[in-house]
């Protein structure tokens, strides 16, 4: 891999390293200057490590949910295109999130009055928030905002029809074992629209979107949603820490929403709502970085096409299995 090219080998006989498995025969390592937290929830084992390229890691189960050095890329690309997509989002739901860096990025747009965020695991809330306080910036003070530690598929159920704007998906892979795959189904996407208000949108992060990987469950999340939206676009995004190309997918309730590939960029109206919100010096995210991202090459784009699996509770589909990626070790000296 080419952040390791130059390293002997020897370099793994010094220190602990986080490794994560990625596929039989694949993996990556960083390492660890110091673990500040190891334990394990009622759902998931929790650590928070210190690396040197890319700060705190946040990793559950052995998978590395984020990191300090480049959180915003992923949080700025699955909030902004759907906030901004909307024209007013005043009510906006978040299932799952657990960092805090959703919500905080939803804040950002002055438009909305409540965003209720919904978490299974309060232990990971609890914990991020004393360890990776970067992440939430005090977002969990401000009045708009409400965090309920319950099961986020029965939260949005006791919400009224038709009540919510933007229905943000931000949870953990469908893994065998975990607590998430069934909310990538069509049961649940057909719950989340019935929950969105004329207008409303829904994105949910949806894995790996390389190349090599994407047809694991972005496009099977991508053909899942169509079946339910009559509009649906994936796109992706280069996260560093991931060392992937990592994927969305958006979809809105109305066949006749602004095209929020094309549409929303002309003439540069997604540039002018951004700024307009107070928004146009974001980091990452803008008019222009919004086109890439929708810009799917084409062996993704193909992919996309053909896929015909359809995620189900009956027939869920599994990214992988819990069991066979390893979180922090240290190698055998």
């Amino acid at each position: 891999m080419a952040h390791t090219s130059g390293i002997g080998a020897d370099v793994f006989d010094k220190g602990n390293w986080y490794h994560e498995v990625l596929e039989d025969g694949l993996a990556i390592s960083y390492r660890v200057e110091e673990v500040l937290h190891k334990g394990q929830s009622k759902f998931q084992t929790v650590e928070v490590v210190k690396t040197k390229p890319f700060g705190r890691l946040l990793i559950t189960d052995g998978l590395m949910q984020s990191s300090e050095d480049d959180e915003y890329v992923y949080h700025q690309s699955l909030v902004h295109p759907a906030l901004a997509g909307h024209p007013e989002p005043k009510k906006v739901f978040i299932a799952g999130g657990g960092e805090g860096a959703t919500l905080r990025e939803v804040l950002k747009h002055p438009s909305v009055e409540e965003c209720k965020m919904v978490d299974i695991d309060g232990e990971v809330v609890d914990m991020c928030a004393k360890h990776t306080p970067f992440y939430n910036a005090g977002a969990y003070e401000s009045p708009r905002a409400k965090l309920v530690i319950g099961d986020a598929k029965a939260g949005l159920e006791a919400e009224p029809d038709g009540s919510i704007d933007v229905i943000i998906c931000d949870l953990s892979d469908p893994l065998d074992g975990g607590p998430c795959y069934q909310l990538y189904t069509t049961s649940f996407y057909e719950m989340c629209k019935s929950k969105l208000a004329p207008g409303g949108i829904l994105v949910t992060q949806s894995g790996c979107a390389a190349v090599r990987d994407c047809k694991a469950v972005f496009t099977p999340i991508n053909k899942t949603l169509r079946e339910v939206f009559p509009q649906v676009w994936g796109y992706t995004v280069c996260v560093p820490s991931f060392c992937s190309e990592w994927g969305f997918n958006i979809a809105t309730k109305d066949a006749d929403h602004v095209d929020l590939y094309t549409g929303i960029t002309a003439n540069g109206e997604l540039d002018k709502r951004l700024a307009a919100r107070g928004l146009g010096a974001l980091s990452y995210y803008d008019g222009i970085t919004h086109t890439r991202m929708f810009s799917l090459n084409r062996t993704v784009r193909e992919a996309c096409e053909r896929e015909t699996r359809v995620m189900t509770v009956e027939n869920p589909l599994f990214m992988c299995s819990t069991d066979t990626h390893a979180g922090v070790f240290e190698p055998e000296k």
